[in-house]
């Protein structure tokens, strides 16, 4: 990239957004990032601070303390992260005055996970994304467009991410922006990380994405499980549409994934219930048909998790503060 030497000699400021629960891994893969980065490079790039609504010590679910200090009504950064919380409805997470003063003050904004689902509910935007986990809830209050699957979506000075492990590649990719591409691939290769994900990837699961078993056949068989969960297909249509036996289909899932196909089928749907049943409001019975059970759902569900759907919605209600 092309930079001035007055370019070189400005330090990138970033400021990190917290409240109570934050997800350190979100935080660590930022922090830590521009801190190698100002290593690699052998002079200071980068410097970041932490911020909050009164200052002072915040705290995150994995035991770690960020001290931080009170937002600013006129902010100075280059960049501002707004990470997010383990519960998509704490209150915290509604910053919208603080983000519209970053943006008047030409700021990059980054939303990650709940913080980006905060935003989207509050702004109406459809096009955005945010993690998988905390697609489900609004597409039942706003519903979200297509775009919403992939790791980030960048709209004028905002973007918003799917946050958590994705957050390294979102870094990189900032930092991409103001270092030579040797730099962050170094960067990278510190961090084992060996490939940059471009943000328009779409997210693992979320995104009807897969891991890639090397066997042509049975990844198609997992993709299209994953494509149909409300309207399950049967065996024998699977078998049909990949073309291989069902002996072979059955081999191939014992040998690489060690289960049975229609084991792995039904874990797969009843994983996306459970999904359903933590981050929205919708009736057990409509979660139910919407992952493919017209019966035995409760039976399904507690053979797996080993508690009822109902039992699940208890407890949940009972932490909701509300």
């Amino acid at each position: 990239m092309n930079t001035s030497a007055d370019d070189n000699d400005r330090l990138v400021t970033v400021d990190l957004l917290l409240v109570d629960g934050f997800v350190l891994t979100e935080y660590t893969a930022v922090v830590d990032q521009l801190r190698l980065a100002n290593r690699v490079s052998l002079r200071p790039v980068f410097k970041w601070r932490s911020l909050s609504k009164e200052g002072g010590p915040i705290w995150c679910l994995s035991d770690a303390m960020v001290e931080t200090v009170p937002f600013e009504t006129r902010p100075d950064a280059d960049y501002v992260f707004v990470l997010g919380n383990t519960d998509p409805n704490c209150a915290g997470l509604s910053v919208g005055r603080v983000i519209d003063a970053y943006v008047a003050r030409n700021s990059k904004v980054i939303l990650l996970a709940e913080a980006a689902s905060r935003f989207i509910e509050e702004r109406g935007s459809t096009d955005l994304t945010t993690h998988w986990e905390n697609r489900a809830l609004l597409q039942e209050q706003i519903g979200l467009s297509d775009g919403s699957q992939v790791l980030a979506t960048e709209r004028g000075q905002i973007i918003t991410s799917a946050g958590m492990g994705s957050t390294v590649d979102m870094t990189l990719t900032i930092m991409a922006r103001h270092l030579p591409s040797a730099t962050v691939s170094t960067v990278a290769d510190i961090l084992l990380h060996d490939q940059i994900r471009d943000l328009g990837t779409l997210q693992p699961y979320g995104g009807k994405s897969i891991v890639l078993t090397g066997d042509k056949e049975l990844d198609e068989c997992v993709e299209l499980m994953q494509a149909n969960i409300e309207e399950p297909l049967s065996i024998a249509e699977l078998v049909g549409l990949i073309g291989v036996s069902s002996r072979s289909l059955e081999r191939r899932f014992r040998d690489r994934l060690g289960t049975r196909p229609t084991e792995y089928y039904r874990a797969l749907r009843l994983n996306q219930a459970n999904n359903l049943l933590l981050n929205t409001t919708m009736p057990i019975s409509e979660i139910a048909l919407a992952c493919g059970f017209p019966s035995g759902f409760t039976r399904h569900y507690r053979t797996l998790f080993n508690i009822t759907p109902q039992a699940v919605r208890r407890q949940r209600k009972a932490a909701d503060p509300k």
